[in-house]
């Protein structure tokens, strides 16, 4: 369904009991909702959550900014580099004003907010922006875009800022050959399931522009890691010992940067959440969200999942 948030069109899926606490699930760069799967989602339905999850601006259903100024992406690049200001029609703070959009498009007043990558960008602003709003904060596989921190490789930045095919044979292939990139290693289950990925996201329509001012909208908002020691909600921060996109050291950095903030490193996870670390990822994200004591419950859970 569509819900007007921030003044825009945002498409949502809201499952589960209406008076259960609110988890709102936020996907990363070009990534539509159904990135957050159903199989993923029923868990914290079935633990008595209510789950919403829904497009980023620009990408998916949601309203898209086909009509805003274009600028060359690499000397905006390039611009950030250097430290100057980058041009972009929004920026991470616009999104997160979409999120807070659609929880008040719902009636819900607080929420426990978790977000993948750019979507753990986006939660993080929501935290620092509307700390009355957040029950908890949970950052996945993010970072709070310290520009100290190492960056991607040339060979990743290659292959992630090729132009997105728009054709249906070749959009699965790129769409196979990435994720195979940014799972790290051999994951039979997902991989299985990738062509039915790719023609979901096919099918509910490509926007290659959009992930572009996705990205701008990133460069353009800078760095978070000062402003994150104003975050009062409890956190949970979950990265990949061997995330080749951002760094394993952005996940240590964010969890620094927040106030009492609980860090949940683990084996064998890249950039993405293959489906053989689901459950430790859920039980982490329901357990923090209930407000169990975690510290050292995590550190066994991440142990095990190498």
């Amino acid at each position: 369904m569509k819900v007007r948030a921030n003044g825009i069109e945002i498409e949502v899926d809201d499952q589960g009991p209406r008076d259960g606490p609110v988890v709102l699930l936020i996907m990363g760069l070009g990534m539509q909702l159904i990135g957050w799967p159903q199989d993923f989602v029923q868990p914290l339905v079935d633990a008595g959550f209510r789950v919403i999850r829904h497009d980023n601006r620009d990408i998916g259903l949601s309203e898209g900014f086909d009509h805003a100024p274009r600028h060359n992406f690499v000397w905006q690049t390039v611009r950030a580099r250097l430290g100057l200001p980058v041009r972009s029609p929004y920026t991470l703070q616009d999104m997160a004003n979409d999120s807070l959009g659609v929880l008040d498009a719902l009636g819900v007043a607080k929420a426990h907010v978790v977000g993948a990558s750019m979507g753990g960008m986006i939660a993080q602003e929501m935290a620092i922006t509307y700390p009355e709003r957040l029950r908890s904060l949970t950052s996945i596989m993010s970072t709070t875009g310290n520009p100290r921190l190492p960056q991607p490789s040339r060979a990743v930045s290659l292959l992630l800022l090729k132009p997105q095919p728009v054709g249906y044979e070749a959009f699965l292939e790129r769409f196979k050959q990435t994720w195979l990139f940014l799972r790290v290693g051999s994951f039979p289950d997902d991989e299985a399931r990738d062509l039915d990925r790719a023609e979901r996201t096919y099918a509910r329509g490509l926007n290659p522009e959009g992930v572009g001012r996705q990205l701008r909208a990133i460069l353009a908002s800078g760095s978070r890691k000062e402003r994150l020691a104003k975050v009062t909600a409890p956190t949970l921060v979950i990265h990949g010992k061997i995330d080749p996109l951002v760094h394993p050291a952005a996940g240590r950095d964010t969890a620094a940067s927040i106030p009492g903030a609980r860090l949940m490193m683990v084996d064998r996870m890249g950039h993405a959440l293959p489906i053989s670390m689901w459950s430790m990822v859920i039980d982490a994200i329901s357990r923090h969200a209930y407000g169990a004591k975690l510290q050292q419950p995590l550190q066994a859970n991440a142990r095990r999942a190498g």
